[in-house]
């Protein structure tokens, strides 16, 4: 092997360990927290979905669906997958 593809193949793994550690790591490590964010999400917790809208949690339904209210009566429900942010977070109930 020449010294020509010894150094091309050491600037294509330099260049996968760039791109590792500024592109894939923290997109991974964002995906995380947000899974985190959204398993943690308990009644009362004002959330905001990926359509706009701020809501207040009233009910977790199940793994995968929560009632939310929109308005004074106005409740709906939702995906927790549509949860883009938690504005206030209430404590846990003492047991």
């Amino acid at each position: 092997m020449d010294q020509n593809a010894l150094s091309s193949f050491v600037m294509m793994g330099l260049i996968f360990a760039i791109m590792y550690f500024l592109l894939i790591r923290p997109q991974q490590k964002k995906v995380k927290e947000h899974k985190a964010m959204i398993e943690a999400v308990r009644r009362n917790d004002i959330i905001v979905t990926q359509g706009g809208i701020i809501a207040k949690v009233v009910k977790v339904k199940d793994d995968a669906e929560l009632e939310v209210e929109i308005a004074d009566g106005v409740k709906v429900r939702i995906m927790r997958s549509t949860i883009a942010a938690v504005k206030s977070k209430t404590e846990p109930a003492e047991a």
